[in-house]
């Protein structure tokens, strides 16, 4: 590994490594149906909590391999943005519930735009588009001064970083790592419990897979990060403002090295190629209905910003953030479930279920 480590660079290296999970991460989509918006649909009109557990399993899996990095010394969380931004409540709720409800018009997240778009569907070609083109906006663009006006990403000085672990750990005197260890598995027991869960081991064996895509991230840029020269930051798998920068590298990647967002966003792509040939679901899909274009166009602009301000999406903040159990995961992710519950019951007469 260090000899292809010094072969690649530090770039390139952890690119790959965001490729690898990637694939698995659009595997589970294709092959496990793992998907965030499917999840709420079913619990709230299917009368199904299948793949709301699914994601459960993945939460609680990604803490208890995070956290068995940091009690291993594998993992120094406090590099990672999520503990070096001071926590905004407000910028949590907003942009949950702008990320929530352009999902519900879109039809989808960024993580399931790119995976549907692995299996031929054009629709989510222009989701991904124009969502990545938001975030730049708001993250980077016209729109940036205003977000740093009302929401300053502020570093974070105390000694205590925003995480649920590190604060019960400094009111309790018990060690972060393992309070970490005791509420994953809280998480897991919890999302386990439920005969139909059980009676799906396809569903277990995909979601326990999403989780460790996540640890997988961690565990290779922290090693990346320790075994090389070049500066490489604490990152896992995200598909908000990463899918702005992969369209950035495809621009000008001649002089824009790679990262590990851009093979993040490549595998998810790839990984959902080949589950919808292994399943024969591959098929070239427009759109035929303009009002059905405007609407998911919309919904991909207000996601994008969402997402942003939320600094976070399903996958960054539902459960990379919340493998490190960073304040604001479970916050966004119930202001996320809220904006998504008003988009479907404005569009449930003719909603269609997500895959």
């Amino acid at each position: 590994m260090l000899a292809l480590l010094e072969y690649l660079g530090g770039a390139n290296m952890v690119a790959l490594l965001g490729c690898l999970g990637g694939v698995v991460l659009g595997l589970a989509a294709r092959l496990g149906r793992f998907c965030t918006l499917g999840a709420i649909e079913d619990l709230l009109y299917g009368g199904s909590d299948l793949r709301m557990r699914m994601w459960g399993i993945a939460i609680g899996t990604a803490v208890l391999g995070s956290f068995t990095l940091i009690a291993s010394g594998h993992l120094e969380p406090e590099a990672s943005f999520y503990y070096s931004i001071r926590w905004m409540p407000l910028a949590s709720v907003l942009g949950g519930l702008m990320f929530g409800y352009g999902m519900a018009l879109s039809g989808n997240c960024g993580y399931g735009a790119i995976a549907r778009l692995g299996g031929g569907d054009l629709r989510s070609f222009v989701i991904v588009l124009v969502m990545g083109v938001s975030t730049y906006v708001v993250l980077a663009g016209p729109l940036a001064p205003l977000r740093n006006w009302a929401f300053p990403q502020i570093e974070v000085t105390s000694a205590v970083p925003p995480s649920i672990a590190h604060q019960l750990g400094a009111w309790t005197g018990v060690a972060p790592a393992f309070v970490g260890l005791a509420i994953g598995a809280l998480i897991l027991i919890g999302a386990l419990a439920s005969r139909e869960m059980l009676r799906e081991p396809k569903s277990i064996f995909w979601a326990v897979a999403v989780g460790l895509a996540v640890v997988s991230g961690w565990a290779g840029s922290q090693w990346v990060s320790s075994n090389s020269f070049s500066a490489t930051p604490l990152v896992s798998h995200s598909f908000s403002a990463p899918v702005g920068e992969s369209i950035l590298w495809a621009m000008n990647g001649s002089v824009r090295p790679l990262s590990f967002a851009v093979g993040s966003v490549a595998g998810v792509w790839l990984g959902a190629f080949i589950g919808s040939m292994i399943r024969g679901h591959f098929r070239w899909e427009a759109c035929e209905d303009p009002r059905e274009l405007r609407r998911q166009i919309v919904g991909a602009m207000i996601m994008g910003a969402g997402a942003i301000l939320a600094i976070g999406c399903t996958v960054g903040q539902g459960i990379t953030a919340f493998s490190l159990l960073a304040i604001s995961a479970p916050v966004t992710f119930l202001a996320i479930f809220a904006g998504a519950a008003i988009g479907l019951r404005q569009l449930i007469e003719g909603f269609q279920p997500a895959e």
